[in-house]
C-alpha cells in the first residue's frame, strides 16, 4: 500500500477549525482558518498557490455544486418565509392555536420529538422546516433556544438514517452493496443490502438511544451541565414585548397565513422526492422494484427541497398580500430581513462543506481514481489516514470481539474531524463488510448476516458516522440546526455535546463492548435506556415551571 502522503497532518485543519471555533466562538474565522491550513499543507507551503487552491480548487468548487446551490436557494427562500408569516401575525395566531397542545415543559418538548419524527424522509428539511416553526412555541414556554436546537439536531440524522423511506437509504444501501462485492463471498451476489441494513438496526446503539434521550430528557423535566444552565436562564427571563400590549399594534393574520406556506413546502417536497425517485430509479438502480423504499432512496433531495422552499415562498406571499394585505414595500422589507437572517447559515455551510471536500480523497474533477493518492494536490485524504492507523490496531490480531468498538470510535473520529456522515459511512462501509466478514470466519454471506458480530460492525459504521456528526462543530446538520432555531452555534455545540457523550458511552459500555462478550443486544437495548435514566435522575437538575 502506498504511504500517505502527508500523515498527521491531514487531521490539521479540522484540528484548527475545531479549536478555534470553541476557543473563539467565531464559526467562520475558524472554518476559514482550517481551509488556509489545508492549502498551506497541500502546497508545501507555497502561498502563492494556496491562495489560488483555496478559492478555485474549494471555495469556488464547492459553491458551484448544483445539490449545493440548491440548499442555499431553499435555505434563502425559507429565511424569506419565515420572515413573511411573522411580519403578518401569522407566526403568532398558530402559536396561539398551537397552545393547548403544548401547556408547558415537557409537553413543548415531546410534541417537537415527535414533529422531528415525523419528519423523517431527509435531515436537512427536518433541520430547517423545524427551527424557524418551533422556536414562537418554545419562546412562548420559556424553553431555550439551545433546548430547541439541540431536539432538532438529535432527531434530524438518526431518524432519517433509520427510516426504510428516506433520501439516506439510497447511499446506504449503495455503501452496503460494495462491501458485499469486497468480500468475495459465493453467495455475495445474492445477499441483499436492504436485508442487512434491516438487519442491523438493533445494532445502532448511538442512533436509537440519542432518539431515547430526547424523549426521556422531556418526561423526567431534567437536564445536565450547560443545558441545565440555559434552560434555567431562559426559564427566568421577563416575558416577550409581543405577550403584552405591543402586540395589540401589530397585525395578526388568521393562523393559517403561517401553517399554509410550511405544509406547502413540505408537501411539495414529498411529492417531488417521489417523482425524482421515480424517473431516477431505472438508472440508479436497474431491476429494482418501484417500492416506496425504492423510490424515495432514488429520489433527488436537493431538487425536492429548493422547489419546495420556491413553492413555499410564493404561497406565503400570495397570503401576505391579499390575505393579511400587506404592501409591496412591507412584503420587499419582510423578504430582505429574512435573506439577511440565513446568511450567516449559508456562509457557515459553505466553509464546512469546502472542509469536507478538502478533507476527502475525491478529485476536484470527481474523476475516478486510477492510483493511491492520486488526487494529493488537493485532497488530504483524512479518512484514509485514520482508516490505516486506527483498523491496523484490529486487522490481523484476532480481535473479532473488539471489531464493533473499534469501528464505531474509528467512525466518530472520521466523522467528527470531515463533518460528514455520509462521507464517513463511503470511508468505511465498503471497507468494513469484507473486513468484519473475515474477521468472524463465517462460511458464506448469508451465516454472516446472522451473526451479531457481523450486524453490531456494521451497525456501528451507521451509528458512529451520527454520533462523530452530532460532536462535531463543522457538521453541516449542526449548523443547520442551531441556525435555524435562532441559537448561537458554540452554545449549541456546548449544550449538545454532554448528551451526544451519555448516548455515546451507553452506546460502548453496554453496547459494542458487550456484544463482543456475546450478550444479546435484545438485553442490551433496555439496558442502555435504563442507564441513561440512571444519569439523569443522578446528575440532572429539574428547571421549575414558570
Amino acid at each position: 500500500m502506498s504511504e500517505h502522503p502527508y500523515g498527521f497532518l491531514s487531521l490539521a485543519p479540522p484540528i484548527v477549525a475545531v479549536t478555534l471555533a470553541i476557543l473563539s466562538r467565531r464559526v467562520l474565522t475558524s472554518l476559514l482558518a482550517g481551509l488556509v491550513a489545508g492549502v498551506l499543507i497541500t502546497t508545501r507551503g507555497d502561498v502563492v498557490q494556496g491562495t489560488i487552491d483555496l478559492f478555485e480548487k474549494h471555495l469556488w468548487s464547492t459553491f458551484v455544486q448544483p445539490d449545493k446551490l440548491r440548499i442555499v436557494c431553499f435555505t434563502l427562500c425559507m429565511g424569506a418565509t419565515i420572515a413573511l408569516i411573522h411580519a403578518t401575525g401569522g407566526m403568532r395566531s398558530l402559536v396561539a392555536a398551537l397552545a393547548p397542545l403544548a401547556r408547558g415543559r415537557r409537553s413543548g418538548q415531546l410534541g417537537a420529538w415527535l414533529a422531528g419524527l415525523v419528519i423523517f424522509f431527509d435531515d436537512y428539511a427536518n433541520c430547517m422546516l423545524l427551527g424557524n416553526t418551533l422556536a414562537p412555541v418554545f419562546d412562548r414556554l420559556k424553553l431555550s433556544r439551545e433546548k430547541l436546537s439541540y431536539i432538532v439536531d438529535s432527531t434530524a440524522a438518526p431518524v432519517a438514517g433509520l427510516a426504510v423511506v428516506s433520501t439516506w437509504i439510497a447511499v446506504e444501501l449503495a455503501y452496503l452493496q460494495e462491501g458485499l462485492a469486497n468480500t468475495g463471498a459465493a453467495d455475495a451476489a445474492a445477499a441483499s443490502p436492504f436485508e442487512l441494513f434491516v438487519a442491523c438496526i438493533p445494532y445502532r446503539f448511538y442512533v436509537i438511544q440519542a432518539l431515547l434521550l430526547v424523549m426521556l430528557i422531556a418526561v423526567l423535566n431534567r437536564d445536565i451541565g450547560p443545558m441545565l444552565r440555559a434552560e434555567r436562564r431562559a426559564a427566568a427571563a421577563p416575558p416577550s414585548g409581543d405577550d403584552h400590549g405591543s402586540s395589540a399594534a401589530l397585525p395578526s393574520a388568521h393562523w393559517l397565513t403561517a401553517a399554509a406556506p410550511i405544509v406547502a413546502t413540505l408537501l411539495t417536497v414529498l411529492a417531488l422526492i417521489y417523482a425524482t425517485g421515480r424517473a431516477n430509479l431505472p438508472t440508479r438502480n436497474p431491476g429494482a422494484e418501484p417500492t416506496l423504499r425504492n423510490v424515495f432512496g432514488a429520489g433527488s433531495s436537493a431538487v425536492a427541497l429548493q422547489y419546495g422552499g420556491l413553492v413555499g415562498l410564493a404561497t406565503a406571499l400570495a397570503l401576505s398580500r391579499w390575505g393579511a394585505k400587506l404592501a409591496h414595500d412591507q412584503l420587499a422589507d419582510a423578504a430582505v430581513i429574512g435573506v439577511r437572517t440565513v446568511l450567516p447559515a449559508i456562509m457557515i455551510l459553505w466553509l464546512a462543506s469546502a472542509m469536507s471536500r478538502m478533507t476527502s480523497n475525491r478529485s476536484f474533477e470527481e474523476k475516478p481514481t486510477v492510483q493511491a493518492f492520486e488526487f494529493s494536490d488537493h485532497r488530504l485524504y483524512t479518512g484514509d489516514y485514520l482508516k490505516e492507523k486506527l483498523l491496523n490496531w484490529s486487522e490481523g490480531g484476532g480481535l473479532a470481539r473488539w471489531l464493533p468498538t473499534v469501528i464505531f470510535v474509528l467512525a466518530s473520529i472520521i466523522s467528527f474531524c470531515t463533518g460528514t456522515s455520509f462521507g464517513t459511512m463511503g470511508i468505511l462501509v465498503p471497507m468494513v463488510v469484507p473486513l468484519a466478514y473475515a474477521a468472524i470466519g463465517a462460511e458464506s454471506m448469508a451465516a454472516a448476516a446472522r451473526e451479531p458480530l457481523f450486524l453490531a460492525s456494521l451497525g456501528s459504521v451507521l451509528a458512529g458516522a451520527i454520533f462523530g456528526d452530532h460532536c462535531s462543530p463543522i457538521s453541516d446538520t449542526t449548523i443547520l440546526s442551531s441556525q435555524f432555531s435562532g441559537c448561537d452555534h458554540i452554545a449549541h455545540v456546548n449544550t449538545q455535546l454532554p448528551y451526544a457523550l451519555l448516548a455515546g458511552a451507553v452506546s460502548i459500555l453496554l453496547g459494542t463492548l458487550l456484544i463482543g462478550l456475546g450478550v444479546s443486544v435484545w438485553l442490551l437495548l433496555p439496558l442502555q435506556t435504563a442507564a441513561m435514566i440512571g444519569v439523569l435522575l443522578a446528575f440532572g437538575g429539574k428547571v421549575e415551571e414558570t
